[in-house]
């Protein structure tokens, strides 16, 4: 391969797109004439601002080469928070794109630091804050493991009861964002009236609407309460009509179906490299899924299916989405039936505080809650990695412990960030106005990503 000499051979890859230097090899022409640009063949752009500007002036540009850089975000209403695109146009066709990060720059791994385990939820749950529940159980999983305790049976059961209902909440947020991305402003209004029925039963269990700090390490933090299971079959009443009338508003619509049908399609093989999870990889065909694959909870003990799509298209992901609405209310009505009595979280004073009517009568209770609560629990010296499968994908948590009451490393295997990977490969050489479909179709919150 013959290159220019401003391009250095490390900078070459086999398919002939430099890196670093020239986005596009320049190669002699063999009679000695003007540098020919070769095709562009990546889907990623991979210059730094400093190198783009100076290759909008460089001295060998083609003359009918019309391409131009576009901005697309941080403040932008379609790309799901402050992430930032940018675009090599050639006209309304996406060349190229780089997602660019990091505006939010919350720095919760680094808090979660120098906060102890038993404070750690209250950090965590901010990450993903359309399904903070997940974020706690994860936590919460990691902690249980190092601790070496295993939890009642009735907290299990109780988290997955939770986490399915926040997963459907998460998927109608969805459903509503997505109409309102593609022009279907009425799934907006029915997707967000949905929802908060769902949060409304969240905050009936938790107290808070969002960022619940209800899932603890040693269980969860109250019991259910009166009458909730009243609600919950309520809304399992409510929500399959709804769904059938979003089959009818979307699903089956000619103009829905143009929008997203083969727009920002992905391989198989393309998400397998590029580490995709989730709704995204379940797109693509493979069947993925950690609550079948690596079940935790109980998840082993209900039946439901893993659905999977076939094109890998924004289509594709948004029915999953749907459908995977359908199946955790399968699951929610199995949690009814086989609900356990008993403690809602483990019974050792050196993890879990003491219930509140005995810190008045007994001055060991009313230590031991004070000490919980102002040092913390010191957990044994350990790492561990524990994932879970949240509404985004595999949602992990790495936790090194020194043997103090908080982290020594904590990290947090984020899908939003890894499935955003999937954005130039999706909308290479797609219009503009297909940008948007796919972003939705990756459902990235920019809590986790930042985090």
């Amino acid at each position: 391969m013959t290159v220019t000499p401003d391009v250095e051979p490390e900078d070459v890859i086999e398919d002939g797109q430099a890196l670093g230097v020239d986005p596009v090899l320049r190669q002699p022409d063999p009679e000695g004439g003007q540098l020919d640009r070769l095709p562009r063949r990546d889907a990623v752009l991979r210059m730094s601002e400093v190198q783009a500007a100076e290759q909008e002036f460089a001295p060998l540009a083609d003359e009918n080469d019309q391409t131009m850089l576009v901005n697309m975000g941080p403040s932008h209403p379609s790309t799901h928070g402050v992430l930032r695109l940018m675009l090599e146009m050639d006209g309304e066709t996406v060349r190229r794109s780089k997602p660019v990060i990091g505006y939010l720059h919350t720095g919760m791994e680094k808090t979660g630091e120098s906060l102890t385990f038993m404070q750690g939820s209250t950090n965590v749950t901010r990450m993903d804050y359309a399904a903070p529940l997940f974020n706690e159980l994860v936590f919460s999983l990691a902690t249980e493991k190092l601790l070496d305790v295993e939890i009642p049976e009735r907290a299990t059961w109780i988290r997955m009861l939770m986490c399915e209902m926040n997963r459907i909440a998460s998927h109608l947020l969805f459903m509503a964002t997505n109409g309102m991305d593609l022009g279907a402003v009425s799934m907006m209004i029915y997707g967000w009236r949905e929802r908060e029925q769902v949060l409304r039963f969240l905050e009936k269990v938790t107290g808070l609407r969002m960022n619940h700090n209800y899932i603890r390490p040693g269980g969860v933090a109250a019991d259910l309460p009166d009458g909730w299971r009243d609600d919950v079959l309520q809304l399992l009443e409510m929500l399959p009509p709804r769904l059938e009338e979003y089959d009818v508003l979307m699903t089956g619509q000619p103009i829905w179906r143009e929008r997203l049908q083969g727009v920002g399609t992905l391989s198989p093989d393309e998400a397998l490299a590029l580490s995709i999870t989730g709704p995204v990889l379940r797109s693509t065909g493979i069947a993925r899924d950690i609550r079948k694959d690596e079940p935790y909870l109980a998840y082993d003990q209900v039946d439901f299916d893993v659905l999977v799509g076939t094109y890998g298209d924004s289509y594709d992901c948004y029915a999953i989405r749907l459908n995977e609405i359908r199946e955790s209310i399968r699951i929610v009505h199995q949690i009814l039936d086989q609900m356990p009595k008993g403690d809602y979280r483990v019974q050792d004073t050196k993890v879990t505080p003491p219930p509140r009517a005995r810190i008045d009568e007994s001055m060991e209770a009313l230590i031991h809650h004070f000490k919980i609560f102002t040092e913390g629990f010191k957990v044994p010296e350990g790492e561990v990695y524990v994932a879970v499968e949240s509404p985004r994908g595999e949602l992990g948590c790495y936790l090194v412990s020194d043997g103090s009451p908080t982290p020594y490393r904590m990290h947090i295997r984020a899908p939003s960030l890894v499935n955003l990977q999937s954005l130039p490969h999706k909308m290479a050489d797609g219009l503009v106005a297909d940008a948007v479909a796919s972003i939705s179709s990756v459902d990235p919150i920019m809590g986790e990503v930042d985090r």
